[in-house]
């Protein structure tokens, strides 16, 4: 009897057991065919955007009026009122060359000029009481005609001693150089007390105010080259610093450099750009609709941009991860050059949780 009810608890125990396996062996079965919930991801469609087609240049910052300052006289400079990088006005003094000898020329041509201007007046004088005694018979006309070529030969001296009191008035203001224009001193390479002569090159001042950009465009490109083209000014990070457009094309190629010249006009602010400053010039030719991806829809590794694109397979959407080859930015947007088609859905949120594969709930 005994055994009779141990062999049965056996029984029951083992059917337990097996009862037990299968339903977790169940259990197990149902979770791996329904996986990981989908991730909801916000997608955008792949459009076309009016993207411009562009070429880089280096260009040239010129100033429209830049004066290299040279003296007109020679001698040694006394002083030197201003420093490289100054803003001054039209008409500050820059420098002073020592003016005392053409001081001493002045002071003489001064007194020649009272001198010939003393006798001047004599014979004005006497011309006049000659004339009255002539008119009278009292004199003879001889004497009166004497008396009238000393006038005339007085007058000619007093003129003469005035144009070269005023030429040596004119030649003393050369001593003390000022500005010819309102702008910015650049480098000054003298000293007190250099020689200097109307060779030696004293400084230059640039006028800030009214800037342009020299673009030196291949030849190739001389047939597009047209007065109104679009041109961004660019640093070397690529911020625009000002959009402008070319108003300048030159009628001929440069051989040296085989370019044509075009000249576009800078509006920024006189302490944002210099002249003779490098910068970068954007010449944009035309616009025209290409596919674009919004930016925060890449990502980069090992510098390949990616993007991933929701698609549908056998009925569930998946993230799939598509390589692209992207040009240049549009506002928010990269121009796709290659990679995806337009209509294509790209995921633009959650991306760094996402891997290729993944299944995904779509949302616009």
């Amino acid at each position: 009897m005994d055994f009779k009810r141990s062999k049965t608890c056996f029984l029951v125990g083992t059917f337990a057991i097996a009862a037990c396996l299968t339903a977790c062996k169940r259990s197990s079965a149902t979770q791996a065919g329904h996986g990981p919930p989908p991730m909801p991801v916000k997608t955008e469609t792949v459009g076309l955007q009016p993207v411009p087609i562009t070429d880089n240049y280096v260009a040239t910052i010129k100033s429209r009026r830049s004066a290299t300052i040279q003296p007109q006289v020679s001698g040694n400079l006394t002083q030197i009122f201003v420093r490289s990088g100054e803003h001054v006005q039209a008409g500050q003094p820059l420098m002073e060359i020592d003016p005392r000898q053409q001081q001493a020329i002045v002071a003489q041509q001064v007194a020649s000029e009272q001198q010939a201007l003393a006798i001047y007046q004599f014979n004005e004088k006497d011309i006049v009481r000659q004339k009255a005694l002539f008119a009278a018979g009292i004199t003879s006309k001889q004497a009166f005609q004497q008396s009238s070529q000393a006038y005339n030969s007085a007058k000619a001296t007093y003129d003469a001693q005035v144009a070269a009191r005023k030429s040596a008035q004119q030649q003393l203001a050369y001593f003390h150089i000022g500005a010819p224009f309102t702008g910015i001193v650049g480098d000054v390479p003298v000293h007190v007390g250099d020689y200097v002569s109307p060779t030696t090159v004293l400084t230059t001042i640039d006028d800030n105010t009214q800037m342009e950009a020299y673009i030196y465009i291949p030849a190739e490109r001389a047939a597009q080259v047209r007065v109104g083209l679009p041109v961004e000014i660019t640093d070397s990070a690529g911020n625009v610093l000002d959009r402008t457009s070319i108003y300048f094309v030159s009628p001929q190629v440069d051989n040296s450099l085989q370019a044509v010249l075009a000249k576009a006009k800078v509006h920024t602010r006189p302490d944002v750009l210099r002249n003779a400053q490098l910068v970068r010039a954007i010449v944009i030719w035309s616009t025209a609709p290409e596919p674009t991806v919004p930016v925060l829809a890449v990502t980069q590794i090992g510098g390949q941009p990616f993007v991933f694109v929701a698609k549908d397979e056998n009925g569930h959407s998946v993230a799939r991860q598509v390589a692209v080859n992207l040009g240049p930015t549009v506002g928010n947007l990269y121009q796709v050059k290659s990679g995806l088609q337009v209509g294509e859905k790209v995921i633009v949120s959650g991306i760094q949780f996402l891997v290729d594969g993944a299944p995904v709930q779509p949302t616009s």
